[in-house]
C-alpha cells in the first residue's frame, strides 16, 4: 500500500514541473523579448544594434556569474526562496530597463539586472526538478525546459503585438507587470526535494556513501569538465542564429510580424525536439542522445545561410528548434547521473554558467558581424564550426570511465 508521503511525492513532483515550465517560459519570454524590440529601440534612440546587443550580452554574462552563485545558494537554503528573489528582481530589471534615457543604463538594467534575476530561475529549478524524480527523469526536465520553449510562441508574439500598439518603453512595462504577477505566486509552489531532506537524516544510508566526494573534487574531475565545455560550446553554437533570426529575416524583406513567426516556429519545433529527445534519452541515456544532437545542430544551422524567403525560413526554423532545443535538458539529466543531488544546484549552475557564457557570444558578435558585412553569413559558419566543436566535446565524454563515486545515488 501507498503512504501518504509517496502519494504526495508522486503527484506534487508533477505540480513542481508545472511551475517550473510556467517560470521558464515568463523569465526567457521576458528576457528574449529585446531581439523583437532590437528594430524600435534603434529606431527611436538612435542607438547601435551593436549597442543594443550588447545589453543581451551582459544579460548572459550575469546569467553565468550567477546561476553558479544561484545554484550553490540553493544547495544550502532550498530553491524557493532563491527563485522567489529571482522572479522579483527581473520584473524589476524589465521595468527600470523601460525608463533608462542612456545606451550604457539600458545595458545594466536589462543586462545585469535581468540577467541576475533569470539566474535565479533557471539552475535551482533544474537542480529541484532532478531531484524530485528517480524515474521518467528525462521527460520532467525535458517538460520544464519545454516551458522555456513555449516562450517564442506566446511572450514573442505578445511582445511583437505590444511594440506595435505601444512604444517599446510601454511593451517593456507590461512584460514586467506580467512577470510579477505570474512568477512571484509560482515561486512559492517550489519545495525542495524530499530526497533531500531524507539524506540531512543521520540515518540515511545515502549520507556515507556520498561524504568522499566534495564539491571541490566533483569541479575539477573530467566528466564535470567537459560536461562545462561541452555546453559552453553548444550555447555558442545557437545563441547568434537565435538572437538575429528576427533582424536576419527582416533584413531579407520579410515584415516583422513574419519574422517573429519564424521565432514562434523554433519554439514550436523545440517543444517537439524536447520531449522526443527527453523520452530517447530516458530510453536510451542522456549522453548518447546528446552526440547526436549535438551534430544535427551543427548541420542544420548552415540551412539559415541558404533562406531567403519565408518558407525556407520555416523549414530551417523547424529544424534548428528542434535540434537545439532538445539539447538543452540533456545536460541537466547527464549531472544528475554523474553527481550526487546534494551538489546538483552548485554543478547545474556551473554548467548554466557555462552555456550562458556561450550564449553571451552570439548577440554581440551578430552585431559586429553586420554592421561589418550588412550581412550574417559568417555568423551562420562560424556557429557551424563551434557546434562541430560541441560534437566532439560530448563524444568525448561518452569516452570516459565511469565514475562510480562520483555517481553514487543521492
Amino acid at each position: 500500500m501507498t503512504s501518504w508521503p509517496d502519494a504526495l511525492r508522486t503527484h506534487y513532483r508533477w505540480i513542481i514541473v508545472a511551475a517550473g515550465g510556467a517560470l521558464g517560459c515568463v523569465a526567457i519570454g521576458g528576457l528574449f523579448s529585446l531581439p523583437v524590440f532590437l528594430r524600435p529601440i534603434a529606431q527611436d534612440t538612435g542607438w547601435s544594434s551593436t549597442g543594443i546587443s550588447t545589453a543581451m550580452t551582459l544579460a548572459f554574462l550575469a546569467l553565468a556569474l550567477g546561476s553558479i552563485a544561484w545554484g550553490a545558494l540553493s544547495d544550502r537554503v532550498g530553491p524557493r526562496l532563491v527563485v522567489l528573489v529571482g522572479a522579483v528582481l527581473l520584473a524589476l530589471g524589465l521595468a527600470l530597463a523601460s525608463l533608462a534615457t542612456s545606451l550604457l543604463a539600458f545595458q545594466l538594467l536589462f543586462g545585469v539586472v535581468v540577467g541576475i534575476g533569470a539566474a535565479a530561475i533557471f539552475a535551482p529549478m533544474m537542480a529541484c526538478v532532478t531531484g524530485w524524480f528517480d524515474t521518467h527523469r528525462s521527460l520532467a526536465v525535458s517538460l520544464v525546459s519545454a516551458g522555456m520553449g513555449v516562450a517564442p510562441m506566446t511572450m514573442s508574439p505578445l511582445a511583437a503585438w505590444l511594440v506595435q500598439t505601444h512604444d517599446w518603453r510601454g511593451a517593456l512595462q507590461i512584460i514586467a507587470a506580467l512577470a510579477a504577477v505570474t512568477m512571484i505566486p509560482l515561486a512559492l509552489l517550489v519545495r525542495r526535494p524530499p530526497a533531500l531532506l531524507q539524506a540531512a537524516s543521520a540515518a540515511a544510508p545515502e549520507a556515507s556513501r556520498e561524504s568522499s566526494l566534495s564539491v571541490a573534487q566533483a569541479l575539477r574531475s573530467p566528466p564535470f569538465l567537459i560536461l562545462v565545455l561541452t555546453s559552453f560550446l553548444s550555447c555558442a553554437t545557437h545563441s547568434g542564429p537565435i538572437f538575429h533570426t528576427v533582424s536576419y529575416a527582416v533584413t531579407c524583406g520579410i515584415p516583422l510580424m513574419a519574422a517573429v513567426s519564424i521565432y514562434s516556429m523554433e519554439g514550436l519545433a523545440g517543444l517537439g525536439g524536447r520531449l522526443v529527445f527527453g523520452l530517447l534519452g530516458d530510453r536510451f541515456g542522456a549522453a548518447r542522445v546528446l552526440v547526436l544532437a549535438l551534430l544535427a545542430q551543427a548541420i542544420v544551422v548552415l540551412g539559415y545561410v541558404f533562406a531567403r524567403q519565408l518558407g525556407s525560413f520555416y523549414t530551417v526554423a523547424a529544424l534548428f528548434g528542434f535540434t537545439y532545443a532538445g539539447v538543452m535538458p540533456l545536460f541537466a539529466v547527464i549531472a544528475r547521473d554523474n553527481f550526487p543531488l546534494r551538489m546538483m544546484g552548485t554543478v547545474i549552475g556551473s554548467t548554466t554558467m557555462a552555456s550562458s557564457l556561450g550564449m553571451a557570444l552570439g548577440p554581440v558578435l551578430g552585431g559586429l558581424i553586420y554592421d561589418a558585412y550588412s550581412s550574417y553569413t559568417w555568423l551562420f559558419i562560424g556557429a557551424f564550426s563551434l557546434g562541430i566543436g560541441a560534437f566532439l566535446a560530448a563524444f568525448a565524454f561518452t569516452r570516459l570511465p565511469r565514475q562510480r563515486p562520483i555517481a553514487a545515488a543521492a
